[in-house]
């Protein structure tokens, strides 16, 4: 398998902490960490093996360092790259825009090119809205370090058990 690429913007510290374990899961050996803010998009372009970390915040936004980051991608061509993403949010105070930001994501690297593997069922969670899901399933994995903390290692696991087969 080719190195993975793995890009994160964290503010709280939640999101580069589920890096670390997706890192983990997936073998340390074969990913590289990046934090979003302290990258560029050449590099993130030269990876073909991707997977995508961000926060929701506010009303639905980015997180800071990736609305920074993000008409960066605007240049970059993706095609044949595959790309996974998870997202953090809160569902029980912001159930109307739960994982907005994985949403805003996803549709960028899916019009740049991305292969988009990874989605992730809605079972299990109570939102009332998110752009982050497609045909009845979350684009990537969803997490809630608010209110689900305590399912997230289980959820890590399983979520790279089935997305780690489909990196070259």
């Amino acid at each position: 398998m080719k190195t993975i690429g793995l890009f994160y913007g964290s503010e709280t510290g939640n999101t580069e902490s589920v890096a670390a374990m997706v890192a983990a899961e997936l073998g340390n050996q074969n990913v590289e960490l990046h934090n979003i803010s302290e990258t560029d998009a050449e590099t993130l372009a030269s990876y073909d093996n991707l997977v995508i970390g961000t926060s929701t915040w506010g009303y639905g936004q980015l997180q800071g360092d990736w609305e920074t980051f993000f008409p960066e991608l605007d240049g970059l061509d993706l095609s044949g790259k595959t790309v996974a993403l998870f997202g953090l949010g809160d569902q029980v105070n912001y159930a109307d825009v739960f994982l907005d930001a994985m949403g805003s994501l996803y549709e960028k690297f899916k019009e740049r090119g991305a292969m988009i593997i990874g989605h992730w069922p809605t079972t299990g969670y109570e939102f009332s809205g998110s752009t982050a899901v497609v045909d009845r399933d979350f684009v990537g994995l969803a997490l809630d370090a608010d209110n689900q903390d305590d399912l997230t290692p289980h959820r890590v696991t399983q979520w790279v058990s089935g997305i780690s087969s489909q990196f070259q």
